[in-house]
């Protein structure tokens, strides 16, 4: 059995004020352990409560030159992404950040290459020793001082990254010719071994990192971008290099891959080895979640709720998530950043008071 769940728990101990990404407070309760305990918990299968991304804590420092091109630096020092995103990233391929999207895109026009057979001519690997990963972890030492599952997070994966070196159209012909099949392949594995040089650097220079969140989005709103089979010769085995690195140093990895490819991706992303998978909800979650959820953790989508909602009818929500998700030992949901903003505060706490009781009950 669980931690027995106390009443206690449910002092509000601090509140992360609504964000552009969260438009709503989101209280911190008395835990019974860190929150950083309660995510390893989750992907131990074990879980303590109903953790979500406010659990965990994304960690880019500027180091990388990628997180910087994307305008994603997240770290303990300032940065203002309209003055400072955009630029080269660790290939030297051009980004440019737009401050309406929050985002960067590669400079149109800039593509390193148009064939794949070329990439061992065409690319410079980044060295990776020569960034001052020393100077850094010091500069961060405070800000990894927390209780949270700190997760830094790769940019960018590996259809992603084929689609910054020749653009969209050129990486989406790539993956199904036959001429480019083989160099394909071949340039996965040299991204993993980049990647896992880079793990391997995190893990050396910062005293706490606990897992590797990756993008590699596989997916378009109305669905996969490329079939199974694709998935499964080229970039699965790659995939699966990474994983099995991260997970032999005893930490964990998560996938971020946006688009609606559940139906068809799920087994290669589990065949991958991710220990969990940020769908959007357009995936039919709570299906994926029914079918794989014993394979991967997979988060169910919570119901859209609002403030207009009274809190009778929150909590009466938070009791059917629960039931229905919370109460099957080996099968583990979680909230995912698509379904913080959802979390009103009477939702909020019937969902972690809930969960609490749930778990409690599960089997050692």
């Amino acid at each position: 059995m669980g931690i027995p769940f106390d009443e206690k728990e449910l002092e509000v101990v601090s509140i992360e004020p609504k964000s552009r990404k969260t438009p709503v407070d989101y209280a911190h309760f008395n835990y019974p352990v860190t929150q950083r305990e309660a995510v390893i918990a989750t992907y131990q299968k074990h879980p303590i409560w109903l953790v979500s991304s406010k659990d965990t804590m994304m960690f880019n420092p500027r180091v990388i030159p990628e997180n910087i091109a994307r305008g994603m630096v997240v770290d303990g020092e300032p940065f203002n992404a309209v003055e400072e995103a955009g630029g080269p990233d660790i290939f030297g391929v051009e980004w440019i950040y737009e401050p309406e999207a929050h985002g960067s895109m590669v400079i149109p026009g800039t593509q390193l290459f148009d064939d794949v057979n070329d990439w061992k001519d065409v690319l410079t690997f980044p060295d990776v020793d020569s960034w001052d990963w020393a100077g850094s972890a010091e500069k961060n030492k405070e800000f990894l001082n927390n209780d949270k599952f700190v997760q830094p997070w790769l940019f960018t994966g590996w259809f992603e990254r084929l689609i910054s070196f020749m653009g969209f159209e050129d990486a989406a012909f790539a993956l199904l010719d036959e001429d480019q099949e083989d160099a394909v392949a071949e340039l996965m594995m040299a991204l993993s071994d980049l990647y896992i040089d880079i793990v391997d650097h995190f893990v050396k220079y910062y005293d706490h990192i606990d897992g590797f969140y990756v993008h590699d989005d596989w997916g378009s709103q109305a669905s996969a971008l490329f079939n199974a089979d694709v998935a499964e010769r080229l970039i699965v085995p790659a995939m699966r290099k990474f994983t099995d690195h991260v997970h032999e140093l005893g930490l964990f990895a998560e996938l971020h891959s946006c688009g609606k490819s559940g139906q068809v991706q799920t087994p290669n992303i589990i065949a991958a080895g991710w220990d969990s998978w940020t769908p959007q909800r357009m995936n039919g979650n709570e299906e994926l979640w029914e079918l794989y959820g014993d394979k991967i953790i997979l988060p169910p989508s919570l119901d859209l709720v609002t403030e207009e909602w009274s809190e009778e009818d929150q909590i009466a929500a938070a009791k059917r998530y629960v039931d229905r998700f919370c109460n099957t030992p080996g099968k583990v949901p979680y909230i995912s950043m698509y379904d913080v903003a959802c979390q009103q505060p009477a939702y909020r706490k019937a969902l972690y008071a809930e969960s609490r009781k749930a778990f409690a009950k599960w089997p050692d």
